[in-house]
């Protein structure tokens, strides 16, 4: 099963819950976690593990041949993300808006703007006893985080056993990357927070995982604040509301010290056993 953890905001607690939920789980068989929030992954400041590997990860761009090109233009006329210029006596490439399409190198007719690989992140792989951990890092500057999040997940995919548990911390909101994260999945965890600014957030997600056609349930973090707004959403759109996780001050504390709330928090283990109970009441997990 692969299982992703998303939001419609960033903040509500998507990685609190995918660390916690897959090292509780690693006591028991191994899982497989993958960072996908890959602008700033943050699974390694709670799991503290073995350092295996690091793999850097390449993504296609054209490279300007000045000898061949007649300047025709071309290349500028079939780009249709404006990464590649035509300006004066020369070709101007934008990696940061290229899309690796290979619309102009193909159609350049002196082959003129051949692909060459660029450097765009790194994946590094962890091991903590049966929890394998795979972090997903953009480069600083980059600004297209799916070439490494697509990279990452088929790493995770190469790498281990098909029978293996796969937990993905995705990136928050609705846009491209958050569609990279989940598109594949078995089932997808949303999480919010029990307030209007969390609702209304977790209704765009809500949209976007109907649209993909995705099983999956909803997780309340911060029970105790804020209203029952949530909860009659759930009950109105017939959503599994699978867990809640209290709100409470030495959450917050702990989180802050970089600490899994699932190894010194009785009350949150308590919420997140409860959750992996009715992931198998739903079938998700055996």
């Amino acid at each position: 099963m692969k299982i992703a953890i998303a939001s419609g905001k960033g903040g509500t607690g998507k990685t609190t819950l995918a660390t916690n939920l897959a090292h509780l789980l690693s006591q028991k068989f191994p899982v497989v976690l993958a960072d996908l929030d890959v602008e700033e992954p943050n699974s390694g400041f709670f799991i503290k593990g073995e350092k295996i590997q690091e793999k850097k990860v390449f993504r296609m761009i054209p490279e300007w041949d000045q000898d061949k090109c007649v300047l025709c233009g071309n290349c500028q006329r079939v780009c249709k993300f404006n990464a590649v210029i035509k300006l004066g006596e020369e070709i101007l490439v934008f990696n940061q808006l290229c899309h690796g399409c290979y619309a102009c190198s193909e159609l350049c007719p002196q082959n003129a703007l051949p692909m060459t690989s660029y450097e765009v992140g790194k994946i590094t792989e962890f091991r903590q006893n049966d929890l394998h951990f795979l972090e997903g890092r953009l480069n600083v500057g980059e600004e297209q985080a799916v070439p490494v999040i697509k990279e990452t997940i088929n790493f995770a995919e190469k790498k281990f056993a098909p029978g293996i548990l796969r937990i993905f911390d995705a990136p928050p909101g609705t846009s491209c990357p958050v569609i990279e994260a989940t598109k594949d999945v078995d089932y997808i965890i949303l999480i919010t927070e029990p307030t209007p600014f969390g609702l209304y957030d977790l209704k765009l997600a809500v949209e976007v995982m109907r649209e993909l056609k995705k099983d999956f349930g909803i997780v309340i973090n911060r029970h105790g604040i804020g209203n029952n707004d949530v909860i009659r959403y759930c009950k109105d759109e017939r959503i599994p509301l699978i867990g809640k996780i209290p709100n409470m001050k030495t959450a917050a504390e702990t989180y802050a010290k970089g600490g899994l709330l699932s190894e010194t928090i009785p009350e949150i283990r308590n919420a997140l056993e409860k959750i992996i109970d009715n992931l198998r009441t739903l079938e998700v997990l055996s």
